[in-house]
């Protein structure tokens, strides 16, 4: 099936949302000078394929017997800055909720849906700076989509543990992400995959293996549940000068 020729980045539908850019950004944007930054965030995550997502072996989600065969990834990423400056703005602490849908392939660049809620704590200056981390050529998400919106702000829990991780979004009424030790594993210690790429993130610490007892978006017109599938935690750590060709 053909794809709609519309499309939203992330940053463009915050630029939507928060009402535009700060001042000062744009004008360094518009200069070619925007700021340096620098970016590490943990993310609690978890989707409906299979254990382990095959999104992170190719560009194609797991197929879906209840969808008769069709391919999708719906997903959960509750997100914690440890440590972030974009200019002199610091970003340390900041948390914020993405769901949606990589649809069947993203391999051309295009992906479905998806919905970013930010918790009330987080700034109008923080929120662009964010999109414009994330979401660009080169950077973490390069993707456009068929569909983005941005939620009503709602508190985002995050904890977790070597043995549990627990995300919530009001509280678990409009989202929640329930993460587990793995079954399999030979010592209480976590299940590690190294040397794999998190998307287009330049570096990360590991894919921490932890299958879900429950990963559900229960906000907005596309709700999804599922349990006991794929689930993991990861650090990732990225720099303007990795979007630049730089090293750090």
């Amino acid at each position: 099936m053909k794809r709609p020729q519309t499309h939203f980045t992330l940053a463009g539908a915050l630029l939507l949302a928060i009402g535009g850019w700060p001042i000062g950004l744009v004008a360094r944007q518009a200069a070619g000078t925007a700021p340096e930054w620098s970016f590490n965030a943990t993310i609690i995550e978890a989707c409906s394929c299979r254990m382990f997502c095959p999104c992170y072996f190719s560009t194609k989600p797991a197929p879906h017997e209840h969808g008769e065969g069709k391919h999708f990834c719906r997903f959960n990423m509750g997100y914690k800055v440890n440590d972030g400056r974009y200019g002199g703005l610091k970003l340390d602490g900041v948390k914020f909720w993405i769901a949606g849908d990589l649809g069947d392939d993203f391999g051309d660049g295009q992906t479905e849906w998806a919905e970013v809620t930010f918790d009330p704590s987080v700034t109008k200056a923080q929120r662009g700076a964010i999109a414009a981390i994330l979401i660009g050529p080169g950077h973490a998400y390069p993707w456009k989509w068929n569909s983005f919106t941005v939620g009503k702000d709602a508190s985002v829990e995050w904890k977790a543990t070597k043995l549990r991780a627990e995300a919530r979004l009001d509280g678990g009424k409009a989202a929640e992400i329930v993460l587990v030790h793995n079954p399999t594993a030979m010592s209480p210690e976590p299940t590690v995959i190294h040397n794999l790429r998190y998307f287009g993130a330049s570096r990360n610490y590991g894919f921490i293996l932890m299958p879900n007892e429950v990963q559900a978006y229960r906000a907005g017109a596309k709700p999804f549940e599922t349990r006991g599938t794929n689930g993991f935690m990861i650090t990732w750590h990225m720099t303007s000068k990795d979007i630049q060709g730089g090293s750090q």
